[in-house]
C-alpha cells in the first residue's frame, strides 16, 4: 500500500451540510465566516452506506465486498459489552471502519487499531458563508387545539458555498488495523456517493463536484501532501471576502493546468469523473 494524497471538492446550495449542536444546528461557521464540515459527518455518511446492507448502494457492491468482512463497528446503538467479548483478530476482520478509520471505540486492550489508515481533514468554505434562517411549518397542528405548527428558524442553510476537504491515506497504520489495499478501493468506491445517496429535508443540494486523489510511487510518499492541495484548491478573486452566490464565482483549477508540477512522481485520477 502507498501513500495517497485526496482533495474533496464540495458544493452546497440552499443546504446545512453539517449543523453544528452548539449553535441550534446552524451551520458550522469559523471566527471569520468561513464554514466548516467535520470530519466525523462525512464518515457518518460512509459508514451508513455500508451499514445499510438492504440499501441500493451497498446492494450494487455486495458481489465484490463479502456482508461479514464490512461491518460497522461504530454503528448507532452498538451494544459496547458484546464487543469486549469479541477476540483481537475477530474484531480486525470484521469491522470495516475501524480497518479503515481507526476507532477511540475500543478498549485499551485493542487499541493496536485506535488509529485510521485513511484520516480527513476539516472541510473548510473557501470564502465567507451567509446563512439564511426560515420558520418551518406543519399542515397539522402537533398542540392541542392548534390546526397548524410552526418551527422558528428551524430551516438554517449556507445560501451557496465551496469547501475543499483533504484526506490521507497512511500505510503505517494498517499494519495495526489489517486494513488493505481493498477496503481503500472501497472507500474510494463510496465517497462520490457520501451525499447524494443521504441527502434530507435541511442537505437536498449537496454535491462534491470533484475527489482529486494522488498515489505516490511508494509508501514514504513522493510529493509534498501540502503542493497538491493547494495546487488544486479552488479561490474566488472577485470579492473574496463575500459569500458566492453560485459554482461560477470560483476558479477551479484542472489537473491538466497543473499536472507538470507532479509529472512522474505518482498517479492522478478524479473519482467523479472515473
Amino acid at each position: 500500500m502507498n501513500r495517497v494524497t485526496g482533495l474533496i471538492i464540495i458544493e452546497a446550495k440552499n443546504s446545512n451540510p453539517n449543523g453544528d449542536p452548539d449553535r441550534e444546528s446552524d451551520p458550522r461557521q469559523r471566527l471569520d465566516g468561513r464554514g466548516e464540515i467535520s470530519s466525523v459527518s462525512l464518515k457518518r455518511k460512509i459508514r451508513d452506506l455500508v451499514e445499510e446492507k438492504e440499501g441500493p448502494v451497498w446492494q450494487y457492491l455486495r458481489d465484490e465486498f463479502p456482508d461479514d468482512e464490512h461491518v460497522i463497528l461504530e454503528s448507532r446503538g452498538r451494544d459496547r459489552e458484546l464487543i469486549k467479548k469479541e477476540d483481537v483478530a475477530t474484531i480486525t476482520k470484521k469491522y470495516w471502519d475501524a480497518r479503515i478509520f481507526g476507532s477511540t471505540f475500543l478498549e485499551k486492550e485493542k487499541s493496536h487499531i485506535r488509529t485510521g489508515v485513511v484520516q480527513i481533514g476539516m472541510g473548510i468554505s473557501i470564502a465567507p458563508i451567509s446563512v439564511i434562517r426560515h420558520t418551518l411549518t406543519n399542515k397539522s397542528g402537533v398542540q392541542e387545539g392548534k390546526d397548524r405548527g410552526m418551527a422558528p428558524q428551524a430551516f438554517r442553510v449556507v445560501e451557496h458555498a465551496v469547501y475543499a476537504m483533504p484526506f490521507f491515506v497512511n500505510p503505517s497504520a494498517a499494519f495495526k488495523s489489517g486494513c488493505t489495499e481493498r477496503d481503500i478501493d472501497l472507500f474510494f468506491k463510496l465517497l462520490p456517493l457520501a451525499y447524494s445517496h443521504s441527502r434530507s429535508v435541511s442537505r437536498p443540494d449537496v454535491e462534491i463536484r470533484h475527489v482529486h486523489t494522488f498515489a505516490h510511487l511508494n509508501p514514504l510518499g513522493s510529493i509534498s501532501d501540502f503542493k497538491f492541495i493547494e495546487a488544486l484548491s479552488p479561490t474566488k478573486s472577485l470579492d473574496p471576502g463575500q459569500a458566492s452566490k453560485s459554482f461560477a464565482d470560483y476558479s477551479v483549477p484542472a489537473w491538466s493546468e497543473v499536472k507538470q508540477n507532479f509529472e512522474g512522481k505518482g498517479l492522478y485520477r478524479d473519482l467523479i469523473s472515473a
